[in-house]
């Protein structure tokens, strides 16, 4: 069951970015129809990937399987906790809107869309990770221990990691 309710690392950055996009199309088609159903899927998406990776999460398995064979020019592995932080981020989004949406209306909770689309646009179209640059500030100040992220508090075994990918 523990391995189940675990994340992927490291993650394939083609399969987070194709959730990124997924998660803007998403989310700007509920901003501008009104389409309240679709942060279900948004909330019900961050809480699967949060728990369990791409597992359960149908936009994750597309990304996995169908997305990122086939955009092997986004291909990079990088490391999960700090994908997964963002993730959370995600969901926090959602959490609020979804209680925004609950009590004061969807004309009001829509808003809060906006910086999600903004993130989620930076990660998909230019693989600029920001709950990942927040998780990156938090451990070099410490609020973050290093046991979380090994490689991401080792960046000398990144780079040796990527010169070698790069050999191949």
């Amino acid at each position: 069951m523990r391995r189940f309710f675990s994340f992927p690392n490291p993650v394939n950055d083609a399969a987070a970015r194709t959730v990124a996009i997924g998660v803007v199309a998403l989310s700007t088609l509920s901003f501008f129809t009104g389409w309240t159903i679709m942060l279900w899927l948004l909330t019900y998406g961050f809480v699967a990937r949060v728990m369990a990776g791409p597992k359960i999460s149908p936009l994750g398995q597309f990304a996995v399987r169908v997305a990122a064979p086939r955009l092997t020019h986004w291909e990079k592995f990088v490391p999960g906790p700090p994908k997964r932080f963002a993730q959370g981020i995600g969901l926090t989004f959602m959490i609020a809107v979804d209680i925004v949406t609950w009590t004061n209306g969807f004309s009001v909770a829509k808003w809060i869309l906006l910086p999600l689309i903004a993130a989620a646009s930076l990660e998909g179209f230019l693989g600029y990770c920001l709950g990942c640059a927040i998780f990156s500030q938090l451990m070099k100040t410490g609020i973050i221990p290093a046991s979380v992220c090994l490689e991401c508090s080792n960046l000398s075994a990144r780079f040796d990691r990527l010169s070698e990918e790069a050999k191949k």
